[in-house]
């Protein structure tokens, strides 16, 4: 019941703040109201454990200069507020904090908050409103454990709240998908544990979650565990509210949370060697001129999934686990995409592909997606897929009735033990293998239709909207390979 009263007075707290801030001439939007609210919480939380690291530790030093502390103006209502506020934080507290000194190694928590607030932005004109929502973010207590436990619970709600289709439809990986793919490849007490591309960090909180909960038992074990998450996102406003959820589930110094790109560096150069990889990369996009060189030649693309499948193969250590959701059209695509299934089946055993049915990431995409679960050090001998149906009275997904952990249960319980080659596993209705031998003869084209289902004609709108979403995602990869040929043709380079 506390729950239930508290989430429902969280939630009021959120819609009060939209309310506010669609007030102010300075916010546009969706994604602006995210950008604001996401600094204003950062520093909140923030402070909340600079109170709680006071307690634990003698001589503490602040990591940043204590007039730029939550507490110091922002936490009194009756505070600095209309004109003085406005000008206190755009011409003091983000040119402080923008310019702070903090060498990582000498002030971690320091390096942190300036990372934050390194292309973070004030949007609010009304130094009044910026007031109002000030104090009404004061209405959650952080330093009370089981608010902010509650509060990490509800952050995710308040992501998907805020964002609107279209201009952040990346940052949101339904949370049952999230939590199945962490259960599977089931991260250990002090095994590296990374996202590439980290969005707000959900994989990661998920993994947090899952070694505390099931592994972590002393004091000691707690702390290994708060080394071992690494993430990297090259947005700063994704960045910045996976640095804010990093703080919430108790990482006291998130500075393994990078603003960056990672495919920004030569594959070559990684040195790397991660236990477990988690992640749904970008997908549909590309990247800018340039990136590819960081690949070998005859993988350059600049499609964004495609680069990342490289690198998690290439950055993998030997055993590591990864957890990846990727399109269907990584799945059929040729060209380039051909060779980096080959080589991820001879590098690594891909030894199950779940296929997700339509609208599991509505509203944002209608484009079908699959999990690929992957072991690095022995090569593929033969795949498991998974087709995963709705749940019995359900045609598709929504907003408002999204995927649950739950329908995740046959998955587990047919799942068995890599231990031993999954003995246990059987074929049915919904699951089925292919030998590697099978997979060559189909040059790698892995969109394998379930043998056990006979075709249906759909009349289902969703349903023809997702196959002339999968066309053109087809014709798209089509005029990929078209551009690199024309490319490397130009420059006079062999295109296999």
């Amino acid at each position: 019941m506390f729950f239930m009263e508290y989430n429902m007075s969280i939630s009021s707290v959120i819609k009060s703040l939209q309310d506010i801030m669609r007030k102010d001439a300075g916010v546009d939007g969706d994604a602006q109201r995210l950008g604001q609210l996401s600094w204003l919480l950062f520093l909140k939380i923030f402070d909340a454990q600079e109170e709680a690291l006071e307690l634990e530790q003698d001589n503490y030093q602040y990591p940043i200069p204590q007039r730029y502390l939550w507490r110091s103006w922002a936490a009194n209502a009756q505070g600095i507020t209309g004109d003085s506020l406005l000008e206190f934080v755009n011409d003091d507290l983000f040119p402080a904090l923008k310019n702070l000194t903090a060498p990582i190694d000498k002030n971690p928590r320091g390096y942190v908050v300036k990372q934050a607030f390194s292309d973070a932005y004030n949007y609010m004109k009304n130094g009044t409103l910026l007031r109002q929502v000030i104090n009404k973010l004061n209405e959650i207590d952080f330093t009370s454990a089981s608010e902010r436990h509650l509060f990490g619970d509800i952050y995710e709600q308040i992501l998907k709240d805020l964002q609107s289709a279209g201009n952040a439809g990346e940052f949101y990986t339904p949370r049952a998908v999230t939590r199945f793919m962490v259960d599977r490849v089931d991260p250990k007490l002090g095994e590296s544990i990374m996202d590439p591309a980290c969005g707000t960090g959900g994989f990661l909180a998920c993994a947090f979650d899952h070694v505390k909960n099931k592994y972590v038992k002393s004091v000691a074990d707690h702390q290994t565990l708060q080394q071992q998450i690494h993430g990297v996102e090259k947005k700063q406003l994704p960045h910045l509210l996976a640095t804010t959820n990093m703080l919430l589930h108790g990482i006291e110094v998130p500075v393994q949370i990078r603003h960056d790109n990672t495919l920004n560096k030569p594959l070559s150069s990684w040195d790397e060697q991660l236990d477990v990889i988690v992640t749904n990369p970008p997908f549909g996009g590309t990247e800018e001129d340039g990136i590819e060189k960081n690949f070998p030649a005859e993988m350059q693309t600049r499609e964004t999934a495609d680069l990342f499948l490289q690198l998690i193969v290439e950055v993998l250590a030997k055993n590591g686990r990864a957890a990846v959701v990727l399109p269907d059209g990584t799945l059929f695509g040729e060209g380039v995409k051909t060779k980096i299934k080959k080589l991820l089946t001879e590098e690594c055993n891909l030894h199950t592909i779940v296929r997700l049915p339509n609208g599991v990431f509505n509203p944002y995409t209608g484009i079908k997606t699959n999990l690929l679960f992957f072991t690095k050090g022995q090569p593929t001998k033969e795949i498991w897929f998974y087709e995963h149906p709705y749940p019995a009275g359900v045609k598709n997904y929504s907003k408002t009735k999204p995927m649950k952990f739950e329908e995740f249960q046959a998955e587990i319980d047919w799942w068995g033990n890599e231990a031993d080659g999954f003995a246990s596993r059987v074929e049915n209705e919904q699951a089925w293998k292919v030998s590697i031998d099978d997979v060559i003869a189909r040059n790698f084209n892995l969109d394998i239709k379930n043998p056990h289902q006979a075709e249906t004609v759909s009349h289902d709108p969703d349903e023809l909207l997702a196959q002339y979403a999968k066309q053109q995602a087809e014709i798209q990869t089509l005029r990929n390979q078209l551009r690199d040929i024309l490319g490397a043709a130009l420059s006079g380079k062999e295109v296999n």
